[in-house]
């Protein structure tokens, strides 16, 4: 069979250590590199008989041809992905997939806030709202110090930058929502994006919420396909049935349903610890 023009290698250029099982990719992909924004993902398939998985964008360049992304190793295939090494190639990837970020001028501060590997997703978007003349604020969460993601890039991209962990071994002691309290008492917030972990996005929509400031969270739904053909990551959304991987990732977080989007993450936790544990052991 004739090798078609559009194949591509995949081939990993670059694997960075982040923290305990996350490890940053830079990966050859020029036709996707060609066309992705921010808030878009691809879907990842490490080996032949891998399943896909969706893994957000932190970062691309166009003229030479590769994408950027970060993957924490959270269940089977991820664990399969994480063990590949620089000079290796990934199955396929596809992409991109989703909705662009939604992003304008504001009146106030916009403020991005990551969570855990979400600090490396909201990158594309910070970038963005920058060159439209916004004042960019950056907040990193992570647990402890040692699990602090992306820093000295979002520096690269925000005219602030908070970090929040959980035991005070960096930055303010608590969670994101901490640091967005601190920076609301300081100046207007007209809209946030929060990405990360899903109580952590809902924090930050219910605290945006009681303030009246526009909240856009990146819903990571479990997904198949990714291109909405079918269904298994649908979420709702203003009483509305959505698929995320269609008419998002990003949608408006006052309107989401978190605890359904919690509940049905939770309904194959038994099968992914399964194969977790086949893939490790």
């Amino acid at each position: 069979m004739a090798e078609t023009q559009y194949k591509q290698s995949y081939l990993i250029r670059k694997k960075e250590f982040l923290s305990p099982g996350t490890y940053f990719f830079q990966i050859e992909a020029p036709f996707i590199a060609r066309k992705i924004q921010a808030g878009q993902f691809i879907m990842l398939r490490p080996n032949a008989n891998s399943e896909r998985i969706p893994i957000s964008i932190c970062g691309w360049d166009e003229k030479e041809g590769y994408i950027e992304i970060i993957i924490s190793k959270e269940g089977r295939t991820s664990a399969e992905a994480i063990r590949k090494e620089q000079g290796d190639s990934f199955t396929d990837v596809v992409g991109p997939l989703g909705v662009r970020s939604h992003v304008s001028k504001y009146e106030g501060a916009a403020v991005v806030l990551g969570g855990g590997y979400g600090a490396g997703a909201v990158l594309p978007t910070a970038r963005d709202l920058k060159k439209m003349g916004n004042k960019v604020i950056g907040v990193v969460g992570a647990r402890s110090k040692d699990l602090v993601l992306m820093e000295s890039r979002m520096r690269e991209v925000c005219d602030e930058v908070y970090v929040t962990t959980n035991d005070g071994s960096a930055g303010i002691q608590g969670f994101v929502t901490d640091a967005l309290k601190v920076i609301m008492e300081k100046e207007k917030v007209s809209t946030t994006l929060a990405v990360g972990p899903v109580p952590m996005m809902k924090a930050v929509a219910d605290l945006t919420k009681t303030h009246g400031i526009e909240s856009w969270v990146s819903l990571n739904a479990i997904m198949v396909d990714g291109t909405g053909m079918c269904g298994a990551c649908r979420v709702t959304v203003d009483n509305k049935t959505r698929f995320a991987c269609f008419h998002g990732p990003d949608f408006n977080g006052h309107l989401v349903d978190f605890d359904e989007l919690m509940k049905r993450q939770a309904m194959f936790k038994i099968q992914e610890k399964m194969a977790l544990e086949a893939v490790s052991g």
